[in-house]
């Protein structure tokens, strides 16, 4: 091996190497399973209390679910639709109500598991994403952001 090659290799190992003892941990916040229930669970009721039958997911930042729950004679079909939407929000750290009005804009629709109707409200704690809820069955989007929107205040202050 050429010297010169030998030299860019111990340059690039000493970088490397640099880097990661310069690299800090990234701080982040969870939510607990217990408060991700809680919102879950006061969706569904409050939507329930309407006469809508509700599916609500709970997802955290990394777009993983923590809880499902369907409410009583909710469809089938609002088990994919709540994740759908809970997904969208956590990826695009947006509310899907608010992305559904640039959606036509860019062929993102066509995405795995990317659904552009209102009823995924992100979770944060100031401007950092945690998570999201997602909410399908209640006769219309506007009303399924409601009832995600209810399941998040019921837990907005215990998130820290």
């Amino acid at each position: 091996m050429k010297h010169g090659s030998k030299m860019a290799i111990i340059a690039a190992g000493t970088l490397v190497s640099a880097s990661t003892t310069w690299a800090d941990t990234l701080p982040t916040h969870r939510i607990p399973a217990a408060l991700a229930v809680e919102a879950a669970s006061e969706a569904v009721a409050v939507c329930a209390k309407q006469g809508f039958r509700e599916t609500v997911e709970v997802l955290d930042a990394d777009g993983t679910t923590i809880v499902t729950l369907r409410g009583d004679a909710a469809g089938i079909h609002t088990l994919d639709s709540a994740h759908d939407k809970a997904y969208t929000s956590v990826s695009f750290k947006k509310d899907t109500l608010a992305l559904a009005e640039v959606a036509q804009l860019a062929p993102l629709g066509k995405l795995p598991h990317i659904m552009f109707v209102g009823g995924g409200v992100v979770i944060k704690i100031g401007d950092e994403v945690i998570g999201s809820i997602g909410a399908a069955g209640a006769p219309g989007a506007k009303l399924d952001d409601a009832c995600a929107h209810a399941g998040l205040d019921k837990i907005r202050d215990r998130l820290k």
